[in-house]
């Protein structure tokens, strides 16, 4: 019975996908680090994880038996990508099914900051009666500046809109404006007009540290900042500096630089006492219905790797979507990106009389993966070759 590991309180839908195809499952509340990593993982085959949770080259070196790995979350720099193809890992994501729990999120964030909903509810607590508009305005007519017009991005433009914001957008690539949204040239054209700026940028190495003190300094007088993406993006010192000189006038972080890896466990930030701040702890995409969602695709991505070896929606190898198998078995190979592989693999297969009742071929980079239903099923010793050959990364054979 092939074995899955399912970390960071993943929700319990994608232990029952599993269980129902036939995987034995664990699954446990916390992240690990990487020594707890490789020892969890002796004889698993499938791992899930979230996003506090690191796979390493050597949590990978360590365990070759593991077949694939499952993000489920948005991001995927967590794991070392190079280093799971290299070693034949196929790595899955949901890059959709939590968006729009992001992207209300940020639109509640702008409200309340807007209405300075949190420095009010501070002073209820405390007893101060602070019935007073000062400072509190309405989002209508406001301008949103959003940097990085992705998937979250672009639908957080269509709902601001809706709003009565206008909405402008920063991004590197080239990106289709929706609605009435502009497009700004520079990073800087959007900070000096935006009342409210918000991020949703990715995890590459790049965006460490993006914005930070020059970033802030260029934008508006009491306009609000909010960042729903990545913690090391953003110089919490440095937005703090600008929060109690009275240049901006409020904010809200739900991603930390370093941050606990379960609830329950401390964390201290240095906008705690902040007046008009709303903390959140990553929770951008942690709904009921996006956490189903994000079970649901991702344990299907994971099923279809391993019982059809189709690898849509891979992150890190070549592409290949895949029906049921059109012979006896199926041979998956993955391998380097070199010239001859698929003659070498039918040549094997030539030789050994067996006859191929259909074949794919997908290459991405320094990677080949050649998947390949057979009419017979073959011996030891047509296995045995398939494998040898030279460029082979991994070869499994798929009933």
């Amino acid at each position: 019975m092939p074995k899955a590991l399912l970390l960071e309180n993943i929700h319990p839908l994608a232990a029952q996908s599993l269980r129902d195809h036939g995987f034995e499952v664990e699954s446990l509340k916390g992240a690990l680090s990487e020594d707890e990593l490789i020892a969890a993982l002796d004889g698993v085959d499938l791992l899930g994880i979230r996003s506090k949770t690191t796979v390493t080259e050597r949590v990978l070196e360590e365990r070759p038996a593991l077949t694939a790995i499952g993000c489920f979350c948005i991001g995927t720099n967590q794991v070392d990508l190079d280093a799971a193809a290299r070693r034949g890992v196929a790595v899955f994501n949901a890059p959709y099914s939590n968006t729009r729990s992001v992207v209300e999120l940020v639109v509640c964030d702008i409200i309340c900051l807007m209405r300075r909903i949190p420095a009010h509810t501070h002073h209820m607590k405390h007893g101060l009666w602070d019935k007073s508009a000062s400072g509190s305005h309405e989002v209508r007519g406001k301008t949103l500046g959003i940097i990085g017009y992705g998937n979250i991005g672009s639908q957080l433009s269509v709902l601001a809109e809706a709003l009565g914001m206008r909405v402008v957008f920063f991004d590197i690539e080239e990106k289709l404006a929706l609605g009435n949204a502009q497009r700004c040239d520079s990073l800087e054209e959007l900070l000096e007009q935006s009342d409210a700026v918000t991020i949703h940028v990715d995890g590459r190495k790049s965006n460490i540290g993006f914005f930070g003190e020059e970033e802030f300094s260029h934008m508006k007088q009491d306009a609000i900042f909010i960042n729903c993406s990545r913690g090391f993006v953003v110089d919490l010192d440095a937005l703090k500096r600008h929060l109690d000189c009275g240049h901006l006038s409020g904010a809200a972080v739900d991603v930390f630089p370093v941050e606990p890896k379960k609830s329950g466990d401390p964390i201290e930030t240095p906008l705690a006492d902040e007046d008009n701040m709303i903390l959140t702890p990553h929770i951008g995409g942690s709904t009921l219905e996006a956490q189903e969602n994000i079970a649901q695709f991702v344990s299907q991505r994971l099923e279809d790797y391993w019982f059809k070896g189709s690898t849509m929606l891979s992150v890190n190898l070549p592409q290949i979507t895949l029906n049921d198998c059109r012979g006896e078995a199926r041979i998956a190979h993955l391998h380097d990106n070199l010239p001859g592989i698929l003659a070498a693999v039918n040549h094997v297969l030539g030789e050994q009389g067996i006859n191929i009742s259909a074949q794919a071929l997908g290459t991405e980079g320094a990677i080949g993966y050649v998947v390949t239903d057979v009419a017979d099923k073959p011996a030891a010793q047509a296995l045995g070759a398939l494998a040898s050959i030279q460029g082979t990364i991994r070869m499994r054979i798929i009933e």
